[in-house]
């Protein structure tokens, strides 16, 4: 039965998971609302109860195809709706009227054909292009969309009047998506009031007609064929093109022939920027024919993704085409060029960039036509001695920024010299394959220097001190512990994350007291006294840990992996070895001093020596006299008095006590001591022999030393054998104050047992007798009788 029921308890779990986890994927706790993201869900229709306080919802990439009003009345707050990339046919405004502050909606990549005439005057980016509109989806009502910015629209036929009523609105970007233009009406294109039009060109070639009248930006996409001659002749015709700043070609195909006559006109008119994105050059003619650079306003040249389709052609004609252009800033990137030629005579450029080519080490070698140059990105290439790098910018007296990141450098300290431009400041050396000892080749007056991913294990000392260096990177390394700033003395901000870092060095906090950020999150912590120090940056406010406290963990010990540094806590006197040797003492002195004034004050001392005599005597007792040790008892009582006390003891006690058919036997030492003995070994040999001991308490018992023994033994007697053989009898009342401290256990008997007091009434004599010999009275066995009439 639990094997039937599993799948279903398998099955009910994975969907309570999945749908949390689309839950908390789905929704975004925003600073001012929600954002929801349900692209690519699966969805045919809008989701129901959506929260209140929507702001931004993600709708695309699903099978919707109908819309409600209410799908959103509920969502008052509404600011961004993407609904592109659906099956949606119709679409009548009136469904946001509740949408007040609806900014941004997105219909493109629909079905849509009808489209209602009602306008949403909070809309700021309106998209619908790529639709199945026959004709231009515009209206009257767009008229009064007065805060529209961006409008994207496509249709299958344009007429001049499709554009009227854009006449009134301020646009920044107008996109038309003409590629599946079939009709159009010459001059369809009217002056644009717009400060940039982007045109996706039809795909039929054969419509060249580009009557446009812009006035910043202009991006033309699906260049080909005829269109490129088109093209040629707008930018031939400068009342079309005269306010024209910005031009970028898309998706274009065309000759070098083509390529050079277009850039001839840019260069000649008012463009500044101009831009050639994925564009195949076919090259099968001359190339000989040079540009004649004239003065003009172009600025910046960029060149992405070009492939030249030819097998094969002069490169040296054309990269001089580029080499020798009189602008500030050319880019050329991802088109595999191999090599770029150094001018021919000083050159205008201060901007150039190379990224993702092939271009080896050979690049401007012995340039010196580049000294206005002031940045130059050479960043993934073939690159691979650092050393010929820095002597190419040792000519670049303007260079300050070098990106050599993403290639192959290195360097060896049998290289050659480094010589660098004297005024870099940012070098990027990251993704490389150098080592420490890079720390030997580097511009001396850097400012920035970027590291990161490169198999540096330390930071040597014996280098050149970079004064200038303010920013350092050195992520993903191989750095196991937190250089020192000895180098680097105004470094302001070190990123070490992501090396193998266990523990900041000593080094560190005593040379990098500068650093203002430090980034070393994602690093092996090793979580013991040596990291205090460290997590007290950040709470001292010193220093700023970049990503604290999440990318801070301990990895070691076991016990603490996982555990984030701010929850890692370890006593002061555990990492403080002079700390806890100052506690130690200071505990050991008052622990000494406490022992020797108790000592003192309860008489230790005099214990210690009574317990000394105590097994001095017991071990000489059983070495001589093994006989002894017998435990069978041979007197009734031993009498302890003090010598002021011994008239009364032997004419009053002994002799009331004795009666002359002997039945009670008295140990009094004047007659019982053995000669030869210790006197100690003698009280103690009588007090084990005795059944009973009598202590004759008078204020001068307490002040005899050797009375106070008999008590000491004879109470030690009572607890080694859990007898009651003490008997108390006070002759004359003893005050507490004249007992010394050391007889304390003289008054714990005193206040727990009872004890006999000697009545002076003579009246009172026979009870008080009476009394005494039946608390000492025990029959002795028959030896124990013939051995101590035998001692009398």
């Amino acid at each position: 039965m639990a094997e039937m029921n599993s799948p279903g308890r398998n099955g009910f779990l994975c969907i309570c998971i999945f749908t949390i986890t689309f839950w908390i994927n789905t929704y975004t706790s925003a600073e001012n609302g929600f954002k929801a993201n349900y692209s690519k869900s699966g969805l045919d229709t809008v989701p129901k109860n959506l929260p209140a306080q929507m702001t931004d919802l993600d709708l695309s990439y699903n099978s919707i195809s109908e819309l409600q009003i209410s799908d959103f009345s509920s969502l008052s707050k509404l600011r961004v709706l993407n609904l592109s990339h659906n099956l949606i046919r119709e679409l009548d405004f009136s469904i946001f009227q509740y949408n007040k502050d609806l900014e941004l909606l997105d219909l493109s990549h629909n079905k849509l054909q009808t489209l209602s005439c009602i306008p949403v005057t909070s809309l700021r980016h309106l998209d619908l292009s790529y639709n199945n509109f026959m004709d231009m989806p515009t209206c009257q009502a767009f008229g009064k969309m007065v805060k529209l910015e961006y409008l994207g629209l496509s249709a299958r036929r344009i007429q001049e009047s499709d554009f009227r009523v854009l006449a009134n609105l301020q646009l920044d970007t107008l996109f038309l998506g003409l590629e599946h233009l079939t009709e159009s009406v010459p001059g369809s294109l009217p002056a644009f009031n717009t400060k940039k039009l982007w045109i996706a060109l039809p795909e039929n070639s054969e419509f060249v007609s580009l009557e446009l009248n812009v006035t910043e930006s202009l991006e033309l996409s699906n260049i080909q064929g005829k269109q490129v001659s088109g093209l040629i002749t707008f930018l031939s015709q400068p009342s079309k093109n005269g306010k024209l700043l910005n031009l970028t070609l898309n998706n274009i195909e065309l000759s070098w022939l083509s390529l050079t006559a277009i850039l001839q006109r840019v260069w000649e008119s008012s463009i500044e920027y101009f831009n050639i994105n994925y564009v195949d050059i076919l090259i099968f003619e001359d190339t000989s024919q040079s540009l004649n650079y004239v003065d003009t306003s172009l600025k910046a040249l960029t060149i992405k993704h070009a492939i030249a389709v030819s097998e094969m052609f002069n490169q040296e004609d054309v990269y001089r085409t580029f080499s020798e252009m009189n602008i500030a800033s050319l880019t050329i990137s991802h088109s595999g060029i191999l090599i770029m030629f150094c001018p021919l005579k000083p050159s205008d450029f201060t901007y150039l960039s190379f990224s993702h080519n092939s271009l080896t080490d050979k690049i401007f070698e012995n340039c010196r036509n580049l000294a206005l140059l002031e940045t130059l990105i050479l960043q993934n290439n073939q690159l691979k001695q650092l050393s010929k790098m820095s002597l190419m910018t040792s000519h670049m007296n303007s260079l300050k920024h070098l990106d050599l990141s993403q290639n192959l450098l290195q360097y060896e300290d049998n290289m050659n010299d480094c010589h660098w431009g004297k005024n870099m400041i940012k070098l990027n050396l990251a993704s490389n394959q150098l080592s420490e000892s890079v720390f030997r080749c580097l511009p001396a007056n850097i400012q920035i220097l970027h590291l990161q991913n490169n198999p540096i294990s330390s930071i040597p000392k014996e280098i050149t001190e970079l004064t200038a260096l303010e920013e350092i990177n050195l992520a993903s390394n191989k750095l196991a512990s937190l250089p020192g700033c000895g180098q680097f003395r105004n470094l302001r901000f070190l990123n070490i994350e992501m090396n193998s870092v266990v523990s900041p060095s000593s080094e560190f906090y005593q040379t990098c007291q500068g650093i203002k950020q430090l980034k070393a999150g994602h690093n092996p912590f090793t979580c013991t006294c040596e990291l205090r120090q460290f997590i007290s940056l950040q709470k001292q406010g010193s220093m700023e840990l970049v990503d604290w406290p999440d990318a801070y963990v301990c990895e070691y010990p076991d016990y603490l992996r996982g555990t984030l540094l701010k929850d890692f806590h370890v006593s002061e006197v555990v990492c403080n070895v002079s700390l806890l040797i100052t506690i130690v003492i200071i505990i050991t002195v008052v622990l000494v001093a406490t022992a020797s004034f108790l000592c003192i004050h309860f008489d230790v001392p005099w214990y210690l020596k009574m317990m000394w005599k105590w097994t001095q005597a017991k071990h000489r007792i059983r070495k001589s006299n093994p006989e002894d040790l017998l435990p069978n008892i041979e007197f009734h009582a031993f009498i302890s008095y003090s010598e002021h006390d011994s008239e009364w003891v032997k004419n009053v006690l002994i002799p009331n006590l004795e009666k002359e058919d002997g039945s009670i036997r008295i140990c009094q030492h004047e007659r019982n001591f053995v000669a030869g003995k210790s006197i100690v070994e003698n009280i103690i040999d009588c007090i084990e022999k005795s059944y009973r001991s009598i202590f004759v308490l008078s204020p001068y018992f307490v002040q005899s030393e050797w009375c106070h023994y008999e008590l000491y033994f004879a109470h030690h007697k009572l607890f080694s054998e859990n007898a009651d053989s003490l008997i108390l009898i006070v002759l004359e009342p003893i005050p507490a104050y004249i007992i010394p401290a050391r007889y304390h256990k003289l008054k714990a008997l005193m206040a727990k047992r009872t004890y006999l007091e000697w009545p002076k009434e003579k009246s009172k004599h026979g009870l008080f007798w009476s009394n005494l010999r039946a608390a000492i009275y025990v029959k002795l066995s028959s030896n124990e009788e013939e051995r101590a009439f035998s001692l009398i």
